[in-house]
């Protein structure tokens, strides 16, 4: 990667850190807690699903800069998407993340900015924490989602 694109990429992460979109609790709906123990980043995503589509989404926790800026990055991609949607695209953004660090980076929007957490393995969980409590969230399923 270019020094630039480099660059680039950490202004979006360092922005969506300090200015979260989609932070607030939604009434009603489903909703999932995440915990990283490593990192001791907590997550909270609200769901809002109507007819098999998320109509709202949102966040509140605290956390690393990227564990925020994944979870506000997330909200936006995956709002007004099916639930099917929204699964198939966790599981092109875990490939993206897990991925060698050589690999080619599949273009997934904005959330390209965060394949650079895969040169740092302890950073994918900071990465995919809000999104393994969307899954839970889209499951309702009641207990705490933890990156272990």
């Amino acid at each position: 990667m270019t020094p630039e694109l480099d660059d680039l990429y950490q202004e979006v992460i360092l922005d969506h850190n300090r200015r979260p979109r989609n932070f607030r609790a939604l009434g009603g709906g489903r909703r999932a807690e995440g915990f990283n123990p490593l990192c001791g980043d907590r997550i909270t995503v609200f769901l809002t699903v109507d007819n098999g589509v998320i109509a709202d989404v949102a966040f509140q926790g605290s956390g690393c800069a990227i564990s925020k800026a994944s979870a506000s990055l997330m909200t936006e991609s995956v709002k007004g998407r099916t639930v099917d949607e929204a699964q198939a695209l966790f599981e092109r953004f875990q490939q993206m993340i897990t991925a060698p660090a050589d690999a080619a980076v599949e273009s997934l929007g904005k959330l390209t900015v965060l394949a650079g957490v895969r040169q740092f393995p302890v950073r994918v969980k900071c990465a995919s924490l809000a999104w393994h409590t969307l899954r839970a969230a889209f499951d309702a399923r009641d207990e705490v989602v933890s990156t272990e």
